[in-house]
């Protein structure tokens, strides 16, 4: 079996001005665009039945549509970085999503995902690189943003275990409840005013 995750996907424009960022440090190995996403879930190796039951529960989720925007570049792994990503604006809509998704991967006997969830997109992986190298990098790249895009599903994905970064597979796609665009712009300032 597969390994699985859930995940959002990057729309290409996105994921364009993501592929900008690439390159800069020696030894860094760089994500391929088309495997650009935000992890909500890992899942890891699990039996058939179990991927069966968790894409039934994730198929009854019923939340709406939202808006994301990527801002700013950093490491992760701080005297000894080991990847670089994009960070995710702050926003409840994706941990209220995130939540639900936790809360049905331990329901079905999944252990708790021991890290904090921290949205982002991974841009590089990084095993052989010099600190200093990393540090110029992203001391020049800290005000990266793009602009809002609309997240209209999540999704299962795969990838196989000797290949970290890709490539992945969409398995199940599970679309979220189309908001009308008068109603989305008032859920977006209402979300906006939160912070």
């Amino acid at each position: 079996m597969p390994r699985l995750f859930i995940a959002l996907e990057v729309p290409r424009n996105v994921a364009m001005s993501l592929s900008l960022l690439r390159g800069g440090i020696p030894g860094a190995r760089w994500i391929d665009v088309e495997n650009y996403h935000i992890t909500l879930r890992f899942i890891g190796d699990i039996d058939g039945r179990t991927a069966d039951e968790i894409v039934d529960r994730l198929d009854r989720i019923d939340r709406p549509e939202f808006q994301l925007k990527l801002t700013g570049i950093g490491s992760f792994g701080s005297k000894k970085p080991h990847s670089i990503f994009a960070g995710v604006s702050p926003s409840p809509e994706l941990h209220a999503l995130q939540g639900e998704t936790e809360r049905i991967c331990q329901r079905l006997g999944l252990a708790p995902d021991p890290r904090k969830f921290t949205p982002h997109v991974t841009l590089a992986r990084l095993k052989h690189c010099r600190l200093d190298d990393v540090v110029h990098y992203l001391s020049g790249r800290g005000n990266f943003h793009t602009a809002p895009f609309v997240v209209p599903r999540f999704v299962l994905m795969s990838s196989k275990e000797s290949c970290g970064g890709g490539p992945y597979l969409t398995e199940e796609i599970f679309p979220l409840r189309e908001l009308s665009y008068g109603y989305a712009q008032d859920e977006m300032e209402t979300a906006e005013h939160r912070f």
